[in-house]
């Protein structure tokens, strides 16, 4: 059947535009390939392909390869001859490494799919894909990413999930058009800003950052509200102009209903919804303060707070003299 679809894929010659030799059971690429100097599309998926075969490098007009599911152990430098390829699937190999030169020609490359392979890092010479739109690299075992790679200007899907990454590069805020970023199932305790990225899907569980140990209360009461903790957060970078949060709260008129009616403390400055017993000071009585004047000790202690609620403090202990606030 190979032998077949080869044959007939040679006759048509500079014609054959694509060629499908998938699940074929083939341990080499056929050397003929370098007779198919037209071939726009060559899929070799589902085989048992260790390396690429020299005459690939005559494929100067191919934009989609996909190799996917065999055993290259590396992305081959014979990529650096495919100036046109715009495609390239990789997935499912045993791909530990990039060979050297192996980007030099990409510059055309629109997609690269890197999945399920063992990489442990990424070359710094990522940073010549300069067309990169959609990079998927899940279920390897990268530590680290380059900082190259966030100079990748027209990069607009990002997808590392399954890794072993502890941090993100602080330069990720470069890529200006990436729009959907995968980090699921890492190990990352700490997320670098990126506030100004245009965004529109965002996944990071699973990682350190989102599995803290809840604090157990014994009183509901101590205890916020996601709500709460949401309302303040909001309020609080709306107030120092996030253009991330500014843009998405137009689109929910719930939420503007809900810290239209927040509030802002007297002590420290920031915003809430629901007082909580948190912002306070202490400071002793006055000398001249009798025990049993109770009237005066209302007046000097209990005054309103920024909720409205009222104290009423016993002399003799230490006196709340800013009151219930956030």
């Amino acid at each position: 059947m190979t032998e077949r679809l080869l044959i007939k894929a040679l006759s048509g010659g500079k014609n054959t535009k694509i060629l499908t030799l998938n699940g074929k059971k083939m341990t080499k690429m056929p050397s003929a390939l370098g007779k198919l100097p037209g071939l726009k599309t060559l899929v070799l998926q589902n085989n048992l392909i260790p390396k690429v075969c020299p005459e690939l490098c005559n494929l100067t007009q191919l934009t989609t390869l996909n190799l996917g599911n065999n055993l290259l152990e590396e992305v081959p430098e014979e990529m650096k001859y495919l100036t046109s390829l715009k495609n390239l699937h990789l997935s499912g190999n045993r791909i530990c490494r990039f060979a050297p030169g192996a980007c030099d020609g990409l510059q055309n490359l629109i997609l690269l799919n890197l999945n399920n392979n063992h990489l442990t890092q990424l070359p710094q010479e990522v940073s010549r894909l300069k067309s990169l739109t959609y990079m998927s690299i899940n279920y390897n075992q990268l530590a680290s990413i380059p900082r190259e790679l966030c100079f990748l200007e027209n990069l607009v899907e990002l997808q590392l999930n399954y890794n072993q990454l502890i941090c993100i590069p602080e330069e990720i805020k470069f890529l200006k058009k990436l729009q959907k970023l995968l980090l699921a199932r890492n190990n990352i305790g700490v997320l670098p800003e990126f506030q100004d990225l245009k965004l529109r899907e965002f996944y990071c569980e699973g990682n350190p950052l989102f599995l803290q140990q809840p604090v157990i209360s014994t009183q509901q009461e101590n205890v916020w509200s996601l709500q709460e903790i949401t309302s303040r957060f909001v309020m609080n970078q709306l107030a120092e102009n996030n253009p991330f949060l500014m843009d998405g709260i137009e689109r929910y008129p719930q939420v503007r209903s809900m810290i239209s009616q927040g509030k802002t403390c007297a002590i420290c400055g920031q915003y809430f919804i629901t007082v909580w017993l948190e912002c306070v000071r202490f400071v002793p009585p006055p000398k001249k303060l009798q025990p049993n004047t109770s009237n005066n000790s209302q007046n000097l202690f209990g005054s309103e707070c920024a909720s409205g609620a009222l104290l009423n403090m016993s002399p003799g202990i230490p006196q709340l003299m800013s009151k219930i606030t956030p």
